[in-house]
């Protein structure tokens, strides 16, 4: 097996192709959580099938992601700390992997007229635990490839990760989720194992349907992929480390300037992602009344666009640097967001253009259907380079020794305020009483962060700065 040498690392073995494939089959993994739980299926489930009342539960989603992004920000930097403080990551990953399959599994039991607190509860449990999962992984990137190569590997495994949200989206909209009125999926055939639309089966079994893929697939990282040595402390006093070592790195981030910068800008156009991811796909099923094979036949054209968007994106991020991809991107996204914002039932452009109404039957029949996924490409395109090209910026910024620390006040940039979008969205849309407005705070954020990252003077491809 030939091996990778990291420039970056010191005193370690080289890494493996299998240690690092090992560790991109994280997102390839977790992936389906994101996708056909909170995204594309359970999430617009909650929405427009648990109750009878689609405006108060799409403020309770809302409110979800709220209190979740809460919980991540104020832990995720601490535990970072502590795990520097310990070296290894994948006991971490392992703790926070047992609550995600316990809480997603559980989601089968949200049927339609149940109390929403349910899920409401569980899906709090499934959000944390992936994210803090996640925060873990990602702060073993530095050890495993130098510098010049994150940019490469973080965009790939992005796009692997889609491509395995894919696949299930895809096999959830031709073999289990079936049409109420036909009884019969996509592919023309019954559902399998007999999920009734009626009762919502097609949407809860995404649930443990994740859990299972998530078991088999995240074992690749724990079987291959080296984690850092320990260092041989105990949890009690790695704690009090953990907690000194983060204070020491808050006092830090005021000399290194640009990358305080890129954490405040990355903070805000994440909140407009993460509000545009959690929300877009609950927002077209009230706005259509797209039932879960829309939704989910929906999902898969914007996975189509962001699987290759990610494999060029590492390449371009290696180019010209992890800046100016998260540029283009933040261009695409306020596209997309500004665009579907624009587009209603009868018009396009706010009004400017006019659209029929007639329904041409078939999935997304009228003018204005088609165009929502037109402007919903550039999301496609976008949301998959944003984040993968992030987090290799912070990786070339760092040293493998600060990579938990670090990582997890990334985690809390991109979370301590997560509330401020999906909070918007619910205050807009309490106030006006239309989803449209709140849908239309989340360009603002995009226009903040490109506004700050514009004027940064952190080079394309950074070295080190002095701490």
């Amino acid at each position: 097996m030939e091996a990778v040498q990291s420039e970056s690392v010191k005193d370690t073995t080289p890494v493996t192709r299998r240690g690092i494939f090992g560790w991109m089959m994280f997102d390839w993994a977790a992936q389906p959580t994101f996708t056909v739980v909170t995204t594309f299926i359970f999430g617009p489930y909650f929405v427009s099938r648990l109750t009878d009342d689609p405006v108060a539960a799409q403020t309770m989603w809302s409110n979800m992601a709220t209190l979740a992004g809460i919980m991540i920000a104020v832990f995720s930097p601490i535990l970072g700390s502590i795990a520097d403080a310990t070296g290894r990551k994948k006991p971490w990953i392992g703790f926070f992997s047992i609550f995600l399959v316990i809480g997603l599994s559980l989601l089968w039991y949200a049927v339609p007229g149940s109390n929403p607190l349910y899920p409401f509860l569980l899906m709090v449990m499934v959000t944390v635990s992936v994210e803090f999962s996640t925060v873990f992984n990602d702060s073993m990137m530095p050890t495993l490839v130098s510098k010049d190569k994150v940019g490469k590997i973080s965009n790939i495994a992005w796009g692997l990760g889609y491509t395995g949200g894919m696949i299930v989206l895809i096999g959830v909209v031709a073999l289990l989720a079936a049409s109420p009125d036909s009884g019969k999926t996509i592919l023309g055939i019954p559902a399998l194992f007999g999920l009734d639309p009626a009762t919502g089966d097609d949407a809860r079994v995404v649930g443990p349907l994740s859990a299972v893929w998530y078991v088999i697939f995240v074992l690749p990282m724990f079987l291959f992929t080296p984690d850092a040595r320990s260092a041989g402390q105990a949890l009690v006093p790695a704690v009090r480390q953990g907690f000194a070592e983060l204070g020491n790195t808050l006092k830090q981030l005021r000399q290194r300037k640009s990358l305080l910068r890129f954490l405040i800008a990355r903070m805000i156009y994440q909140d407009g992602v993460n509000g545009l991811l959690v929300l877009g796909g609950a927002f077209a099923a009230g706005l259509f009344g797209w039932v879960t094979m829309e939704i989910g036949i929906y999902g898969i054209i914007l996975n189509l666009v962001a699987i290759p968007s990610c494999i060029v994106a590492g390449y371009v991020d290696s180019i010209f640097g992890s800046k100016r991809t998260i540029i283009l991107s933040l261009f695409a996204l306020l596209i997309s967001s500004v665009g579907i914002v624009s587009t209603s039932h009868d018009a396009a452009l706010f009004g400017l253009v006019q659209l029929s109404t007639v329904d041409q039957g078939g999935l997304f029949g009228t003018a204005a259907e088609k165009l929502y996924i037109f402007f919903s490409l550039f999301t496609g395109l976008a949301f998959g380079p944003i984040q993968a090209s992030s987090r290799s910026y912070l990786s070339r910024s760092i040293e493998p020794e600060e990579a938990g620390r670090y990582f997890g006040i990334y985690a809390l940039t991109g979370r301590i305020t997560s509330f401020m979008a999906t909070a918007a969205f619910s205050i807009a849309t309490a106030i006006s009483g239309s989803a449209y407005w709140g849908m239309a705070t989340i360009s603002l954020f995009f226009v903040a962060g490109l506004v700050l990252l514009w004027g940064n003077a952190y080079p394309a491809l950074p070295e080190k700065e002095s701490k």
